[in-house]
């Protein structure tokens, strides 16, 4: 897996290039929004990371305005300082996916690495996912397989499976699901009787209970 780094700070831009190839990726770094533009049309990544505020013609911002208007859908994390609500606002209308703050910790870079990979594998797989007790899982007719034998499911059974099928590894809470499921506030005892009725359709143990936390999907 391919990533390039777009940060001008040098020794942070050292420091992720070490610890990710580290982590068994291979990493371009860049100091110059400028050299970053014309390398991700010259070569292939599978993720962005790019800081903000740049030296270059374009910002981290524009720069990926830009090559999102080029078809370029490679996932992106952006790389800031910023906290103010309208600059992580613009980082997602122009297609980020992810924000990691400064200062922040190496293993956070590569949690967040993973997870962004992740769910850009989920959203463009053309295949059926592999899940644990043989279960597959087609994204496109977003429908659920046993021994090529469907699970029916509803709708909301549907959208709290796939959840947890992205986040796959982790552990999902009630936050999560209101965010993704229900996008407004639902009694969190509505959300565990749902996830209870998906559970009766499937393998005991196929959702794990984290205990305090929330539901989770092994890997």
């Amino acid at each position: 897996m391919k990533i390039l780094i777009l940060e001008d700070e040098s020794i942070l831009a050292m420091s992720m290039r070490e610890f990710l190839t580290d982590s068994g990726y291979e990493v371009d770094c860049y100091g110059d929004s400028d050299e970053a533009y014309n390398a991700i049309f010259e070569k292939s990544y599978d993720l962005l990371l790019l800081d903000v505020k740049v030296m270059g013609e374009k910002n981290g911002f524009e720069m990926l305005t830009a090559i999102r208007k080029e078809s370029i859908d490679t996932p992106a994390i952006f790389i800031t300082s910023l906290t103010d609500i309208e600059d992580l606002s613009r980082g997602y209308e122009c297609g980020g996916c992810d924000y990691i703050r400064k200062p922040f910790d190496l293993t956070e870079l590569k949690l967040r690495v993973e997870q962004a990979v992740k769910l850009y594998c989920f959203a463009t797989s053309e295949e059926n996912i592999i899940l644990p007790y043989g279960y597959q899982y087609d994204v496109k007719r977003m429908q659920l397989f046993l021994d090529e034998e469907e699970i029916v499911l509803a709708k909301k059974e549907t959208k709290i499976l796939e959840v947890l099928i992205k986040q796959r590894g982790y552990v999902v809470g009630c936050d999560m699901f209101l965010e993704e499921v229900w996008d407004e506030w639902v009694d969190p005892t509505n959300i565990r009787m749902q996830v209870g009725s998906l559970r009766k359709k499937l393998k005991k143990d196929f959702i794990k209970t984290v205990r305090g936390m929330g539901y989770k999907i092994d890997l």
